[in-house]
Order: C-alpha cells, then structure tokens, then sequence
C-alpha cells in the first residue's frame, strides 16, 4: 500500500496468495464434509429414491441380509477420492515457509477496506443467508408453533401454540441426550486441539524420521464416512471387549477419531504461518519445548485453535452418522433424538427440538467468537 498498490492488487498478490493454504484446508474440509454428508441425504433423498455415497452405504449395511461388501466397496471409492485432497493439502504444508506472516519482526493483522465493492459483497451475503438460513428458520419456527404441521397462512394463525415446546422437554431421554451432547463436545474439542496442535509441531518442525507418519495416520479418519467408521469402531470393540461398547466412551472414541483430521486442518494451517525463528529466539534464550510451546506457540495458535474448537464443538453435537450405530440406551445423543422424532413422524415437536437446538449453538458460537478475539492475537 505504501508503494502505490490498490487494494485489489494487495488482495490478489499478497494476501491471497499467503492464505492459500487456508483456502486450501477450507475446501478440503468442506468438499469431504458435503461427499460424506449422511443426514440431509437420508432425509431428503431416501424418501425420493435419490441416493448418494453415504446413504447408499447405509442402505447396503441396513438391507436384509446386509452387504458389506458393497458398503466397502463405497467407502473404498471414497478414499480414492479424498485421498488426491489430503496429498495436495501436506504438499502446500510442507512449504511453509513460503506461507509465514507471523516472523520475529513486527506483526500486526489489520482490515482491508474494500471500498465500495462492501456493498456488493453485503448484498450478496445476505441474500444468500435468506434462501439458506433464514427462511428455512423461519419455516422452523412457524411448525414449531402449531399444533400439527400446515403451511404458512393468516387461517392458521389461529393454531399457533406452545404445547410442542412442552411436548419435547418431557420427551424420553432428551435430559440426558442434551448433557451427553455437552460433555462429547467440548470434551471431543479440546482433547483434539491440544493433540493436533503437539502433532502439527512434529511433523513441521521437527526433522524426526518417520513424522510424516504422524500427519497421515491423523488425517487418515478424513476418508471414510462416519457410518463406515462407527461401524468399524462397533465391531472392533465387540471383538476386542474392554467394557467400552454400550458406554459414552464408544461415542468419545468414535468423536475423536471422526475430527481428529480437522484439527490438523486447522492447526496446520495456523502452524505454517508462524515462522521458526520465534522458537529458535525462545530456545538461544534458554527456554526448554514445554516453555516455548505454551508461552509462544499456543498463544500464537489461538486464533486457529478457537475457530477449530468452536467448528468441532458444533458438529459433535450435530453428529448422527457414527452415532445411531454406536449409542445404547442411556448414551443416547441429540442427534439421536432428532432421528427418532424424524422416524417417529412428530414434525412439530422436532421442530420445536431444532429451533431451541439451533439458537443455543448460535449464542454458544457468538460467546466463543467473542473469547476468542479478546484472548487472541490483538490488532494493537
């Protein structure tokens, strides 16, 4: 900018370029979260006869007599696909150097002002968050009001009550599915961030033999669907035994292994952008790994580690796919709940369950966003 550069420029050479590899992480995430996409799927499509990978496997799985073997075969063919994003993601992690905006000398993030392309870019955002969020909520919010479900309508305003609000907070088992939603989730969070960010540390940079094994063994969970991965976990500790299967700790173990690749998304992409002299400078000062990881890496990590958390707190709690074949009565989950209201044909009460669902993870994000910018990197 000091050199003449318009924002454009700025935005296209520089910043651009030193995101890519957030860019990149970003659409690997998104691409393998919508092609291993179980639920919406299994609503809207199962019922209209159009089938994609993951419903499919659950057809294969639940048809009698099941076929495993085109159910691996599914997941088999998902890992070809997922494994070619995986590769180029470790390819652009492995320059990180190239990617470093956090260095010894001074560093300060700042807002780009794009002028008057804000307005366009305002009206864009919010004309989709019509379509997308806020008419499908307000569709929620209107059945979860009725009586019985019926379209929008000044006759049907006369329906409007609260009684599905009542309905779902005396429903079996919603106590404890809300509670084990909350410990799964946070306790699935935390434990992955802290893992991923000791690993991502490893494998970039650290020259010990082998540390690539760290990054693909972590990633590996990436590639295959959660139906595919609970049901693996299932028979795994039927066969091995260890008192974990029928326990909540079948679904942490099932949530971690789920999310662990995310986490190293997040954190490599966070862990590339900060430059080993900061360590090198901590180190020639006399501070030990242990010192110079928590008083210069995490802190430096944080907005990485807030965004990952708050991203795997979220879909924990929105996790269906490895959990309607791991829970067991007393372990049941939100997710869960929702399935059954689904299957069970109680529209209303699933409505009124969704909208109370929905505002606690938006004010929950709200707070975390909030944490996060006054405990991360300050502008000043």
């Amino acid at each position: 900018m000091m050199s003449g550069a318009s924002t454009w420029q700025i935005a296209s050479r520089i910043t651009l370029k030193l995101a890519w590899p957030a860019v990149a992480a970003s659409f690997l995430i998104l691409f393998i979260r919508s092609i291993e996409s179980f639920e919406v799927p299994a609503l809207l499509g199962l019922p209209v006869g159009i089938e994609v990978f993951t419903s499919s496997i659950y057809e294969a799985i639940h048809r009698y007599p099941s076929d495993i073997g085109l159910a691996s075969a599914y997941a088999i063919t998902l890992l070809v696909i997922t494994s070619g994003g995986i590769w180029f993601q470790a390819r652009i992690a492995s320059q990180g150097n190239k990617y470093s905006t956090v260095t010894g000398k001074g560093f300060r993030p700042r807002v780009i002002d794009i002028g008057r392309w804000r307005y366009v870019m305002g009206g864009i955002f919010l004309t989709y968050a019509s379509f997308a969020i806020i008419l499908p909520f307000f569709i929620l919010v209107w059945s979860s009001l009725q009586r019985y479900y019926s379209v929008p309508s000044w006759a049907a305003l006369k329906n409007i009550s609260l009684r599905s609000y009542g309905s779902i907070l005396s429903y079996p088992n919603v106590t404890g599915a809300v509670w084990n939603s909350i410990v799964l989730s946070l306790g699935t969070a935390t434990f992955v961030m802290v893992l991923t960010a000791i690993i991502c540390w490893i494998v970039l940079r650290t020259k010990i033999p082998g540390r690539w094994l760290l990054d693909n063994m972590a990633s590996l969970p990436m590639v295959m669907p959660g139906l595919v991965l609970g049901l693996s976990i299932m028979v795994c500790y039927l066969t091995l035994g260890g008192g974990v299967y029928g326990t909540i700790w079948i679904l942490f173990v099932a949530y971690v292994t789920r999310f662990l690749p995310y986490g190293m998304r997040y954190n490599t992409t966070s862990m590339v952008q900060i430059h080993k002299e900061l360590e090198e400078s901590a180190s020639m000062s006399g501070a030990g790994w242990a010192q110079t990881f928590w008083t210069i890496v995490l802190p430096l990590l944080k907005p990485g580690l807030v965004a990952g958390w708050i991203y795997i707190v979220v879909v924990s709690i929105r996790e269906l796919s490895s959990s309607i074949l791991l829970y067991s009565p007393g372990s049941e989950v939100v997710s869960v709940i929702v399935w059954e209201l689904w299957q069970n044909g109680q529209y209303v009460e699933l409505s009124a369950f969704g909208v109370m669902l929905i505002s606690f993870l938006f004010v929950f994000t709200l707070v975390a966003q909030a944490a996060g910018r006054r405990y991360g990197i300050k502008e000043a």
